[in-house]
């Protein structure tokens, strides 16, 4: 299965394998995939489709999160090709290169993501803290610069990764362990000096999510000092629930990658099909849940989805 490519061996193609101990039950893992595609491929369209309709949802909040529904199509979209030929027509190889272009896409969509959690963030700070200029500080070129500099923030600092994993050789096999390729999986079959690649990784990891983790829990320090110096209890609230939503993105999006870390690092006699679900939970679960939330949590999204379904009724 390996081939010699210029200097270095590397695999034609790598194997990707489905979850362990699930084969016989492989007809309900592909039901199950496809359940979680659809609900995210038609919420995300849905929110995105709701907020160029409708004019009173062309506010700052929801320009942001048209990004992040955006964000979580591409999401879906990396991983469907691989996910949907492995579970459901038992096709499970892919060649190097394509390898290498889905790695960099799931890494930079999840990057991504937590740039634009990092972003409603500070649209709630601006909004709760300083509403009379929310208007000034938000504006439309303002909210594109910020969307084009989560772009270009994650491209760049992700764009090496490809180079570094291609000028390694690999002489551990080509069997991957999950149904898409990442980063971490290629260099456990990967030989040769990987030092670059840790290090690398580790850097961009801290410089990604623990920045935009960091800013996101000051974020919240400083709204909660705000809404605790509100006098009306009601207000209170009011204030706190316009927060809901977002809080809710970012533990669905935080709780599995912390899980995942600390599964890695601390437990790592778990059994493999731990390791497997804790990653698909956390590539997954975010883009179906966080149309779900925002439908429920907030009201004039739900008005919108009202309007729409009233419409086709009638």
């Amino acid at each position: 299965m390996l081939g010699l490519n210029g200097t270095q061996f590397q695999p034609d193609t790598l194997q990707l394998t489905g979850i362990p101990g699930m084969q016989m039950g492989q007809a309900w893992v592909a039901l199950v995939f496809c359940i979680l595609y659809l609900i995210s491929i038609v919420g995300n369209l849905s929110i995105l489709t709701l907020v160029v309709q409708e004019t009173a949802l062309h506010q700052p909040m929801y320009y942001f999160l048209s990004m992040l529904s955006l964000n979580d199509l591409g999401v879906s979209f990396s991983t469907l090709p691989t996910v949907l030929a492995t579970f459901c027509f038992n096709y499970r190889h892919v060649g190097f290169n394509a390898c290498l272009v889905q790695m960099f896409f799931i890494h930079t969509f999840s990057f991504m993501e937590s740039g634009i959690l990092l972003a409603m963030s500070f649209d709630r700070f601006v909004a709760i803290c300083d509403p009379l200029h929310y208007a000034t500080v938000l504006t439309n070129s303002r909210i594109l610069a910020i969307g084009l500099g989560i772009l270009a923030k994650s491209f760049a600092t992700l764009f090496p990764f490809p180079f570094l994993v291609k000028r390694l050789p690999f002489c551990k096999g080509n069997v991957l362990h999950h149904s898409y390729c990442l980063h971490p999986d290629l260099m456990k079959v990967a030989c040769g000096d990987i030092h670059i690649n840790n290090i690398y990784g580790l850097f961009v990891v801290t410089f990604t999510y623990g920045i935009d983790s960091t800013f996101i829990l000051l974020s919240y320090a400083l709204i909660l000092r705000t809404v605790l110096a509100i006098a009306s209890r009601d207000q209170r609230l009011k204030a706190l629930n316009t927060c809901i939503s977002h809080i809710c993105a970012v533990l669905a999006f935080y709780v599995p990658i912390i899980a995942v870390s600390m599964i890695h690092r601390f437990w790592k006699s778990t059994p493999p099909v731990v390791h497997v679900m804790m990653s698909n939970v956390y590539l997954f679960v975010p883009p179906m849940l966080n149309p779900i939330i925002y439908s429920v949590k907030t009201k004039e999204i739900r008005r919108g989805i009202l309007k729409v379904f009233y419409k086709s009724q009638s």
